[in-house]
């Protein structure tokens, strides 16, 4: 008998555990990010997260970025996680906040553009 409780109770959270998160919004958008260390264009999806907004961008039916951007860093596929001011320093520039990427993304407007000629970063989010 006890052996079968914990036989369930071993199931229930093996199962629970395994569950997918739960996306609180999901959007389908054109992404354009264009720096001197990254260049992507193309249809995407912007999801939010308890936790984190994730941000996907594909082209010809495969994944070209799989950005996941929580409080304290961002992970991508092609890289390990950064805390956000490597992030920015690295792809961005070290004078943005740590919370540009976010708010950026983040944003509930339909047309969001961000565009600075001095350290050469362009960001256009069109969302469907």
């Amino acid at each position: 008998m006890i052996k079968k409780i914990i036989s369930i109770i071993f199931i229930t959270f093996l199962l629970s555990s395994c569950a997918s998160k739960q996306v609180i919004n999901s959007t389908s958008a054109t992404i354009l990010i264009k720096t001197p260390n990254m260049k992507f264009y193309d249809k995407g999806f912007i999801s939010k997260f308890d936790n984190y907004t994730q941000v996907q961008i594909y082209s010809a039916g495969g994944t070209l970025l799989d950005m996941k951007i929580y409080k304290d860093r961002v992970c991508t596929s092609t890289f390990e996680c950064e805390s956000l001011k490597e992030f920015n320093k690295k792809y961005l520039n070290s004078s943005y906040e740590d919370d540009f990427l976010e708010s950026i993304f983040n944003s509930n407007k339909k047309d969001v553009i961000f565009r600075d000629k001095k350290n050469q970063v362009l960001i256009k989010i069109k969302k469907d």
